[in-house]
């Protein structure tokens, strides 16, 4: 692929998403991992613009409201509750007019808690002390072949810590800022653990929500993920989120599971 980013800008709002941008359980559809990274992109462009003195982005829920087709998308942003310490964003991704993910981000004001910081998880190796991991072996799509991995441990049934990096440009020719290249990668949470083979098993994500006790920075992600499947059809992935200084908040995603048609 020439390409060497995951969308192409269009206009103000829409964008077109390269191969790289394909999926895991379809190719011709778009993986969520890069359009919640476009999303953010379109959060953060929004606080660009904003007056007054700068949020955090402390917390984003996407919620996948039907198929991604691999195809054009707009994203639009707009202020649910203005405020100057603490508001909250609503953007819309829409393919051929239709909205597919709905998202919603608490931004709150940062402010000096050096002293009283702590409590998180301890850091994890760094990524280049550790071996690469051929994901695509188990998943197709572009998206996943454009992947660093790199597993702090062999990856097990339903748990699995690694670091996910791209030399891939969210969107071509356009510098994303650090949070919304750090969300591109967090969707990968629910392929790096697999409970059971995706050729006998579904077990997409209807949802992705990201809480964050500071700001993601580098780029790798760091994901310390375990997978949960119950009796009855959900499951959940669980992961704490980290970059290379140590961790940053977590992230969850229910699953719809159910066996892959015969």
């Amino acid at each position: 692929m020439a390409t060497d980013s995951y969308f192409e800008r269009i206009d103000e709002h829409r964008y077109k998403p390269t191969p790289h941008a394909g999926g895991a359980w379809d190719p011709d559809e778009m993986h969520f991992s890069p359009l919640g990274g476009l999303i953010t992109y379109a959060l953060e462009q929004h606080l660009a613009g904003r007056p007054g003195p700068a949020l955090a982005v402390s917390r984003i829920s996407f919620d996948i409201l039907g198929r991604l087709a691999l195809d054009e998308c707009e994203v639009r942003v707009d202020s649910l509750r203005p405020g100057r310490t603490i508001e909250l964003l609503e953007a819309v991704a829409s393919i051929s007019g239709r909205p597919v993910v709905r998202a919603r981000a608490w931004l709150l004001e940062p402010g000096d808690t050096t002293a009283v910081a702590g409590g998180g998880a301890d850091p994890l190796p760094a990524p280049e002390t550790l071996d690469r991991w051929p994901m695509a072996d188990v998943w197709p799509g572009g998206y996943i072949a454009s992947l660093d991995v790199r597993p702090v441990a062999p990856p097990q049934r339903g748990r699995t810590t690694a670091w996910i990096g791209t030399g891939l440009g969210l969107v071509a020719g356009e510098e994303a800022g650090p949070l919304a290249s750090y969300v591109a990668l967090v969707d990968t949470a629910n392929g790096i653990a697999v409970r059971e083979s995706p050729t006998a098993w579904m077990f997409p994500n209807v949802d992705l929500t990201v809480h964050l006790h500071r700001q993601p920075e580098g780029r790798w992600t760091g994901l310390d993920t375990t997978v949960v499947f119950g009796p009855t059809g959900q499951g959940i992935t669980s992961t704490v989120l980290h970059d290379t200084t140590g961790p940053v908040g977590h992230a969850q995603q229910i699953l719809t599971v159910r066996p892959q048609p015969s």
